[in-house]
């Protein structure tokens, strides 16, 4: 049996600065292609974020949150969820971001607008 000390000292030497220097280096290509690929279709929905804030005449003070509803809608929409599946998630969103304080109105607006997301079917 393994023992407490044991699993302390494997963990210390797996989050030690070499080691995770090491780790970092290696990932490090990797992630900055990633992030060259992922920034302009996340910059671009940021934009058509705010067109719509603009148009509902939501206060800029306000923008951080629906900008935070728009990247979890786009984090979903990058993970290949669509349809029914989709729609639904946009509906769990919604509540909780009305929940928080936002605009259920504003909120369907983002969901058809910028994500062309339909409501959900009723059932």
């Amino acid at each position: 049996m393994i023992g407490a000390q044991y699993r302390g000292e494997a963990y210390n030497s797996k989050v030690s600065g070499a080691r995770l220097l090491v780790d970092l280096t290696a990932l490090l290509p990797h992630m900055t292609t990633k992030f060259a690929a992922v920034t302009p279709g996340l910059v671009s929905m940021e934009l058509s974020v705010k067109q719509v804030l603009d148009g509902a005449g939501v206060p800029t003070i306000d923008y951080p949150f629906y900008l935070n509803f728009g990247r979890e809608m786009y984090r979903k929409g990058r993970q290949q969820i669509s349809g029914e599946s989709l729609a639904l998630f946009a509906a769990v969103m919604i509540a909780k971001w009305t929940a928080r304080g936002l605009t259920p109105a504003v909120l369907q607006a983002l969901r058809t607008d910028v994500f062309s997301v339909a409501a959900p079917i009723a059932p």
